[in-house]
């Protein structure tokens, strides 16, 4: 079972090297990142394709790790050279974070040219990446499920088969929405009490042991007050999924006002040249002493 990769920055990449070191050829990659993809190319000695049609036809299941509904549009249906020229029988298990609806196109996009589809969103990051422990949330056929599942359980510590295309997508969204606004009121949280004069690793411990305490107080707690943003998801990334998710809040008729300020936040983020800092980074916008935010630090 030939793999491809289309999409090998930090999260693509290192998925590449995990599947090649449990045996799996690892035969092309893609990546509009050129230098990226022929680095990788040389260190697992396969393909750095320039074509994605090259892509479908060096691999039999293709994994792509791409940036937004616009990206997976065009390498699924880009004019002149796309994934789906010559796909018959291949599998394309699509891991980015993306609206429900794209996977639902590219599913019946996938059928007419006689391939298949599976949605797998990560709800992990870099480091689970590369040991092969991330939380796979999938979505689209049972037969492409089964077909995937060798690859997901090398990449996967736990995989959930969710239901039809989009349904992943539509739960992997709510997972970042709530995460994003966890995200945001820890920063809030520790903002504030540094204004007050409080020790911020005594508040930390003081959250862990109440209803303060949150996955992201572990992540990132430290890193806001350290204000260590090196990135493991940007924020670029985290108002593109709060976008995501509030798209869907519209479409169903509610108003969720949380997540429209964490938008907001990241947003902003993103307006002061913020957006590829890791999520922490909006302790930036919070903390009292910290606006314009001074490089040396950040």
């Amino acid at each position: 079972m030939n793999v491809g990769f289309v999409g090998v920055g930090r999260m693509g990449a290192n998925m590449a090297r995990r599947l090649k070191d449990r045996g799996f050829p690892v035969t092309a990659v893609f990546d509009t990142n050129r230098a990226a993809a022929t680095a990788l190319a040389a260190e697992l000695g396969c393909a750095a394709c320039q074509d994605l049609s090259e892509v479908t036809a060096e691999s039999d299941v293709i994994l792509t790790v791409v940036s937004d509904d616009n990206a997976t549009r065009m390498i699924f249906s880009g004019s002149g050279d796309n994934l789906l020229v010559n796909a018959r029988g291949k599998l394309f298990i699509n891991c980015a974070t993306i609206s429900p609806r794209v996977h639902v196109e590219v599913e019946k996009l996938a059928q007419k040219s006689g391939a298949q589809t599976l949605e797998a969103c990560m709800a992990s990051s870099i480091t689970q990446a590369r040991e092969g422990s991330l939380y796979l949330m999938c979505g689209g056929s049972e037969e492409a499920f089964r077909k995937a599942e060798p690859i997901l359980k090398e990449l996967g510590s736990t995989i959930r088969f969710i239901g039809k295309a989009g349904e992943a997508a539509k739960v992997k969204a709510l997972v970042n929405m709530v995460m994003n606004i966890n995200t945001a009121g820890l920063a809030e949280g520790l903002g504030l009490g540094a204004a007050l004069g409080l020790d911020l690793e005594m508040l930390r411990k003081v959250f862990s042991q109440t209803g303060a305490a949150s996955r992201v107080l572990e992540t990132d707690g430290e890193d806001m007050q350290n204000r260590e943003h090196s990135c493991f998801f940007s924020a670029a990334h985290a108002a593109k999924d709060s976008g995501i998710a509030l798209d869907l809040a519209h479409s169903a008729g509610l108003d969720l006002p949380l997540a429209r300020a964490t938008k907001e936040q990241y947003d902003r983020m993103i307006a002061e040249g913020l957006g590829e800092l890791d999520k922490s980074g909006i302790a930036e916008l919070t903390f009292k002493d910290r606006h314009k935010h001074s490089g040396d630090h950040v």
